[in-house]
């Protein structure tokens, strides 16, 4: 798995990117814990499910069905304020699936563990993309602050924050140009 500091990085860009301006500050806490709670599923090795289990690391957690059902919850209880089908209240739905899911997609990406049941509930089978640049991350502390971890940093550098500041720099010009035609 990429760390929980890329999955962060993406959250934060793809809110800096894509997020209307007046977003309530916990649509921040949200988007961070939506791309990191699959994650949680680790907790599984020292319950004894085993890691090809269907709750096992990352099997349905990393799923986009779960993603959807993430998404429904956290629009339902947090953004119950907004009109059921308006423009915010589908935006928050789409964003928070969005970065659900892309923990399993950036998953799939890495060169290291059984893959990642993407299909899941539908099928437990856990695949990988053909093309998997991002170094395994190691699970636990210890193994992060290893050279294998500086290794997964420097590959998550590359691979997942250099592409996410881009894309935030790309969408802040965009919007200043945008500005700035608007305005002559």
């Amino acid at each position: 798995m990429p760390t929980i500091i890329s999955h962060t990085v993406v959250a934060v860009a793809a809110g800096k990117t894509f997020a209307p301006k007046d977003v309530p500050i916990h649509f921040w806490l949200l988007s961070i814990i939506c791309s990191i709670i699959p994650d949680a599923d680790v907790i599984g090795f020292y319950l004894g499910v085993p890691y090809g289990h269907f709750f096992g690391h990352r099997g349905f957690f990393h799923s986009p069905f779960f993603g959807l059902l993430l998404s429904i919850f956290i629009v339902g209880i947090f953004f119950n304020n907004e009109t059921i089908f308006s423009k915010p209240r589908l935006f928050y739905f789409i964003f928070f699936f969005l970065l659900s899911a892309s923990q399993g997609i950036f998953d799939a990406f890495t060169n290291g563990g059984l893959g990642i049941a993407l299909l899941s509930p539908f099928a437990n089978t856990r695949y990988f993309f053909p093309w998997t640049p991002i170094i395994v991350s190691p699970l636990g502390v210890k193994g992060l602050l290893s050279n294998w971890g500086l290794m997964v940093i420097i590959s998550e550098i590359f691979w997942i924050w250099l592409p996410s500041l881009l894309i935030v720099v790309i969408a802040i010009l965009t919007r200043m140009m945008s500005i700035k035609g608007h305005v002559n």
